[in-house]
């Protein structure tokens, strides 16, 4: 393995919360009943199909300016809540993860569907740890799709089958899959079972175990 591809939102820092007030927000607005359970649906996906989501929730079909309208509605509400955001977010041992592969030369890439993962990685500090961003404003295809983690292996130079993708959601794993990557999961091995590893956050991420990824060979092209 010679390079790693993050997933922002839920694996560096937690940005599922204030995802899911704006969500709530805009879902109230709707009269649509809005759980952290469904929230949950929408972690790994585009914003347009979250709100696509939302709807066929609410039973609702609305013109393409409405829909437009309310995404820039849901964006506008969710930048507030990030405005405030500092290095107190990041995830507990991110930083330790992230020394240990620059340490040793390793190419980073952040693949997120996130359109504000610049400006986050930016207010938590952590821009320079990264060869290159791709996000949800360079990619067509949300995932499961592997589109994000092929352009990031492709910028780090590398063959797929030579990264690890570190994601907390389903279709983040899936797509690493589909992809040809080593995809470790942080979260629930329950939720994240088609992973290569699983673990409940990065405090159980032994320096032994990056050593070992690190030494595992390239998967095969199906």
């Amino acid at each position: 393995m010679e390079g790693f591809i993050f997933d922002l939102d839920g694996v560096i820092v937690d940005t599922a919360k204030y995802h899911y007030l704006a969500w709530k927000q805009l879902a109230d607005h709707l009269d649509i009943p809005f759980t952290i359970q469904d929230n949950e649906k929408f972690k790994g996906v585009s914003r347009k199909r979250c709100l696509e989501l939302l709807l066929e929730m609410g039973g609702l079909q609305v013109s393409r300016d409405q829909f437009e309208s309310w995404l820039e509605e849901k964006n506008a509400d969710y930048l507030k809540y990030i405005a405030t955001m500092d290095a107190s977010e990041i995830l507990p041992d991110v930083s330790r993860v992230l020394d240990f592969l620059k340490g040793r030369n390793i190419p980073m890439a952040l693949g997120s569907a996130s359109k504000n993962a610049v400006p986050i990685l930016e207010k938590v500090g952590l821009t320079d740890y990264f060869n290159t961003v791709v996000d949800g404003t360079q990619v067509v295809k949300a995932k499961p799709d592997p589109e994000v983690f092929l352009i990031a292996a492709s910028r780090l130079d590398l063959s797929p089958g030579a990264c690890v993708v570190i994601e907390d959601a389903q279709a983040g794993i899936a797509a690493a899959n589909t992809a040809g990557m080593y995809s470790l999961g942080i979260g629930e091995a329950e939720v994240l079972s088609e992973a290569d590893a699983v673990f409940r956050d990065f405090t159980e991420i032994q320096t032994s175990f990056l050593e070992e990824i690190l030494h595992l060979e390239s998967k095969p092209l199906k």
